[in-house]
């Protein structure tokens, strides 16, 4: 449950692998803090619920959070051990719902499959639609639906990761779901976050939403072919990111038109590289 935002994500997330048609609605396992994995089966998770109530009652919301920020961190660090032990740089790709993201996701994975092994686990609340999507590029993909819950949290990628069994020496793409508050809370393991921003939404989101864009290491504006269409001031929008993040890079793309997308390309495979070089190192 995220008590940061209210959402409420008490019915169970089902992880949908479209190569095999199996939906897992029934079992699911959790990590404990000793490294115990345990799995059970349920039709709702009522002593969630109530456990969230019971804090509403005893003014205890923040320590509930703060116990789920912990878990969700613990579970995070594990995944990021198995990312690097398996030399898989995995990035996590957010926005708000309708920026392009799978758009430029598909486009990317028919651009680069020759060149690297990306797979993928798509998040949204229902439907299997972005899944198919991907699918159809020939890559391979689970797709994790999150009911009410408005964002991925470590376990759910840890479960998905089960059934996605991404190879060795590979790129994993991550795309939350639409939603610019709660993904940027929320460690998945990643090994960066990038913020996906279209011409149609305003320049003034970096402002409006500061921590998306002060944890993300990439600002990519999406859907540039429309800005003779739209009210959008690119340079007053890279202007608000740099006030929140001086770091942060950005690139400026048309999944239609293609253009900008080998700025894109090249960061992506450097990062590949480079992270591969910093693994090595460390053997």
């Amino acid at each position: 449950m995220c008590v940061t935002c209210g959402c409420s994500d008490d019915s169970e997330p089902t992880i949908t692998n479209p190569e095999i048609s199996e939906v897992e609605r029934h079992h699911h396992t959790h990590t404990l803090p000793n490294g115990t994995i345990i799995t059970h089966s349920h039709s709702s998770d009522r002593h969630h619920e109530a456990a969230h109530n019971h804090a509403k009652i005893h003014n205890t919301t923040i320590s509930l959070e703060q116990d789920i920020l912990a878990k969700n961190n613990l579970i995070a660090a594990q995944n990021r051990g198995w990312f690097k032990g398996r030399n898989i740089l995995t990035l996590n790709l957010m926005s708000s719902p309708g920026a392009g993201k799978t758009t430029l996701l598909t486009r990317t994975i028919n651009d680069l499959k020759h060149q690297l092994t990306l797979s993928v686990i798509e998040g949204d609340q229902e439907t299997t639609n972005d899944a198919q999507k991907i699918r159809e590029t020939g890559c391979k993909v689970v797709q994790i639906n999150t009911g009410t819950g408005c964002h991925l949290d470590a376990s759910m990628i840890d479960r998905g990761l089960q059934q996605l069994n991404p190879p060795l020496n590979s790129v994993v793409m991550i795309e939350n779901v639409g939603n610019l508050v709660c993904p940027a809370l929320f460690d998945l393991g990643e090994q960066a976050k990038v913020v996906i921003l279209s011409v149609t939404e305003g320049e003034d989101k970096p402002i409006k939403y500061p921590h998306m864009f002060r944890a993300s290491e990439i600002m990519i504006i999406t859907k540039i072919d429309l800005l003779p269409y739209v009210e959008f001031d690119v340079q007053k929008c890279i202007e608000y990111a740099h006030q929140v993040n001086p770091r942060i890079q950005f690139f400026q793309v048309s999944a239609k038109t293609g253009a900008g997308l080998d700025s894109w390309y090249k960061w992506l495979s450097e990062k590949v590289a480079n992270f591969s070089d910093q693994i090595l190192h460390q053997l």
